[in-house]
């Protein structure tokens, strides 16, 4: 399980019953969930400088989404979550565990986008020992199988198990957003005043990443064209720093420029990269760094196949905008 933060395609969700709890979304005063409102529906909104909050799910909505998990067999679950540092989504999850009738493990991932959601097909694919897939995004619902060893076999893993599998990955992701302007971020508190401002005299084009769990600013640069290209050198050394990466782009109503991007990081990188994702951003992240929004998530991998090629043929592969 994990929460909509994750950014996960919705066609792969449906697809391989991934449990998404989604966050509030609230546009000039209107309530909303994320992935209800359409993307041009909320780029129009923060072209026009809406209102735009967000908050975590209640722990009422974990609960509902655990005992729908035991309805449906689980024995235990984990449950995988955006920052601790940036959201209270992880603290409701572990409210609502504590209630639950089987074991819950809730894991901070520290991420966000497909740093969260990584780790949770990481997990995902341990607890199922699921092969790492041929095509893009072969997502499994993220709760245990009561599972029969064969006589000799190892033990299936225990929730514990998965969950540190989760927690390793999360670790190890590299996360790296590009925004036109740091306004949203300071209004939202997720960034402080003094570098927002700094950012906005300078009419500089911030990258941000994740360290321990916060937004924090990586480099500014001068032009959008040079932290776009900044933006790719990044990933590209971070998957030439691993033996073998998986990739996601997300964008805001970019599709064409995040696929560009994603192409050029694979090209670059020695055959390395193992998967890719490209997804647009979900309505929270874009609530919290605004329009011109292209984000890059690296993560290491163990083994599999790349078909890489495939993934990035928009005729070959489901479209997700």
């Amino acid at each position: 399980m994990t929460d909509s933060t994750a950014c996960l395609p919705p066609d792969l969700v449906r697809a391989h019953h991934v449990r998404v709890v989604p966050l509030d979304v609230v546009v000039d005063g209107v309530r909303s969930l994320d992935g209800e409102l359409a993307p041009t529906d909320l780029l129009a909104a923060l072209r026009r400088g809406a209102r735009m909050s967000t908050s975590q799910p209640p722990p009422a909505a974990f609960a509902a989404a655990y005992a729908r998990a035991v309805d449906d067999g689980a024995t235990a679950i984990v449950s995988v979550h955006l920052s601790g540092a940036l959201s209270g989504t992880v603290a409701a999850a572990r409210a609502a565990a504590a209630d639950c009738p089987v074991p819950v493990e809730v894991v901070d991932s520290g991420s966000a986008a497909m740093g969260l959601g990584f780790a949770a097909l990481a997990a995902a694919r341990f607890a199922e020992a699921v092969p790492v897939p041929a095509r893009r995004g072969r997502w499994h619902r993220l709760r245990l199988r009561r599972r029969r060893s064969a006589p000799g076999a190892a033990p299936a893993p225990t929730a514990a198990d998965v969950a540190a599998v989760a927690g390793r990955t999360a670790q190890d992701a590299s996360v790296w957003f590009l925004v036109d302007s740091l306004d949203h971020l300071r209004r939202g508190g997720r960034l402080s005043a003094a570098s927002a401002v700094l950012g906005t005299l300078l009419a500089l084009h911030p990258l941000l990443t994740l360290t321990a769990g916060r937004l924090t600013v990586a480099t500014k640069v001068r032009t959008r064209r040079a932290a776009r290209q900044r933006l790719e050198q990044l990933a590209v050394d971070a998957v030439l720093a691993r033996g073998a990466a998986r990739v996601a782009v997300h964008h805001l109503d970019q599709e064409a420029a995040a696929r560009e991007l994603a192409e050029s990081i694979v090209d670059r990188t020695q055959g390395r990269v193992v998967e890719v994702v490209v997804a647009p951003a979900g309505a929270v992240l874009a609530a919290h760094v605004g329009p011109g929004l292209l984000a890059v998530v690296v993560s290491g991998a163990t083994g599999g196949t790349s078909a890489v090629d495939d993934e990035l043929d928009p005729s070959s592969a489901p479209a997700h905008d």
